[in-house]
């Protein structure tokens, strides 16, 4: 039997690094944005069963109920509490260890939330076992190198190339893997977002 102590010991230290997150522009216009365009494109039904991973202040969660669709969310804490009062249920574990059965969701829904852990390809395959054949995933990471350096942010341990990105999705499963860009200004400058979606095969 393998002994896992020096990882959980290691875990534990890493919720020292967590720090509450900041929400505004542009996260809300991306969010409202992003959401129909991949509902849209993938013709994902009314009553789609849809994991928000690191749900934050909830405005996803709300979003795709506005859509008719039945939004769980992984989160943690005052905001896990907000969104419980709001009527959705919330999953407070480790999004790489969650305690959900195979092929549950239609939809992952991983908005700036994969860059915070520590074994990406794990996570994502994690994500691929939780979908449905035919599940979609929307993936969502601050790109390396940028103005705003997001790869020194003290709970960010996977900030990771383009192409990095894609072979991860790719070897966690995932086909039909599109990418793209979402640039914005800060104050110091161009600031850019990865976006991945893509597919669990049918079979």
């Amino acid at each position: 039997m393998r002994d896992y102590s020096r990882l959980d010991a290691f875990l534990d230290e890493r919720l020292k690094d967590i720090y509450p997150e900041p929400f505004g522009e542009p996260h809300i216009n991306i969010i409202t944005q992003m959401i129909p365009t991949i509902i849209g494109k993938y013709a994902i039904p009314k009553g789609a069963k849809v994991l928000d991973v690191g749900c934050g202040h909830g405005l996803a969660l709300n979003t795709f109920r506005d859509h008719g669709m039945d939004a769980t969310g992984v989160g943690f804490g005052d905001e896990a509490a907000k969104a419980r009062a709001e009527g959705f249920e919330i999953i407070e574990e480790d999004m790489s260890f969650l305690d959900v059965a195979d092929a549950t969701f239609d939809l992952a829904w991983c908005r700036h939330v994969i860059e915070h852990s520590l074994f990406p390809y794990f996570t994502l395959s994690e994500m691929f076992r939780m979908l449905k054949p035919g599940g979609v995933i929307y993936m969502e990471v601050p790109a390396p190198d940028t103005v705003c350096q997001h790869e020194a942010n003290a709970n960010h341990y996977s900030v990771l190339t383009r192409t990095t990105w894609m072979q991860l999705l790719s070897r966690a499963g995932f086909t039909g893997i599109d990418t793209g860009d979402i640039t914005f200004n800060v104050p110091a400058g161009p600031d850019t977002y990865y976006t991945f979606d893509a597919r669990k095969p049918d079979t």
